[in-house]
């Protein structure tokens, strides 16, 4: 199994500075792809499959029977989920340097056809992937397995009707092993979703629709940790849990942090050698 409880926080964001290093190391090298949400999420990512999750990389299958489920919604950040289930194990980390090119199995959104170990559904068109993870959960309950299913949203991606259309049928048949995250870093394609959506009060929209709500800074383990703690304890009690996780959009990279203009551009060669600067690790393991 990846997950290994008592892994140190030390060591956690050792493998986020690393995943960080891919991130940019990937888009830079086909001068495509999309690093600001993927930096800016990278700590969920990792303490998912290095810390809380149950899985199994080395007998991966679609079912995922007595495992945990993660399901990526807002697929356009697919560096950071192929570079974690990289170093969790599901395949060779050298395929990283595959990305987006003819032929790979990680496209720019990712995709099930190529088979690709780790990922169970393809993702990128916005707004589905709640949907596709109250069904699996639902599913899991229906077979008597006890493990938790968990999404990953962008906030700009809740100007999706079809999210809340899950969130009001979540609630409504008590789907209790269900976790969702929100990224919350104010930023999508166009600019400040404050300026585009204008999303409110996102903790009592979903108190609202019926869910049990919680909220953590998304780039700090010793708050990340602790919530998603809470939020796996506060599952099996009727209702689906979402946590609302603040982020800053770039993470880790001084000049991308904070901005949407980092959405979806590479960085160039000396922004390349700034960022792997800024993201020293103890012991570098680049592909």
């Amino acid at each position: 199994m990846s997950q290994t409880a008592e892994i140190a926080t030390a060591e956690l964001q050792q493998i986020a500075a690393q995943v960080r290093r891919d991130i940019v190391r990937m888009v830079h090298a086909v001068n495509s792809g999309h690093p600001g949400g993927s930096l800016g999420c990278t700590d969920l990512l990792v303490a998912l499959y290095f810390k809380v999750m149950k899985h199994n990389p080395e007998a991966f299958s679609m079912d995922g029977t007595g495992e945990d489920l993660f399901f990526l919604s807002n697929g356009h950040i697919s560096p950071v989920f192929y570079s974690v289930l990289a170093r969790a194990g599901y395949f060779p980390v050298s395929e990283l340097a595959t990305f987006r090119k003819l032929d790979s199995r990680l496209q720019g959104h990712p995709t099930t056809h190529e088979g690709l170990p780790g990922v169970r559904v393809a993702s990128g068109s916005l707004g589905q992937g709640l949907s596709v993870a109250c069904g699996a959960a639902q599913a899991k309950k229906l077979n008597g397995d006890d493990r938790r299913v968990f999404v990953l949203m962008g906030d700009g991606e809740l100007e999706e009707g079809q999210i809340w259309e899950a969130a009001l049928y979540a609630a409504h048949h008590k789907i209790d092993n269900l976790i969702g995250v929100v990224d919350r870093n104010g930023q999508q394609i166009d600019g400040s979703t404050a300026e585009i959506g204008g999303l409110g009060d996102l903790r009592a929209k979903f108190e609202a629709f019926g869910w049990q709500v919680l909220e953590a800074d998304g780039n700090r383990f010793e708050t990340l940790l602790p919530a998603l703690e809470e939020a796996q304890a506060a599952t099996g009690q009727g209702k689906p849990v979402m946590l609302l996780m603040d982020t800053q959009m770039g993470f880790g990279v001084d000049f991308m942090m904070g901005s949407h203009k980092w959405h979806g551009v590479a960085p160039n060669d000396e922004q390349l050698q700034i960022a792997l600067q800024q993201l020293m690790v103890e012991k570098a393991s680049d592909y």
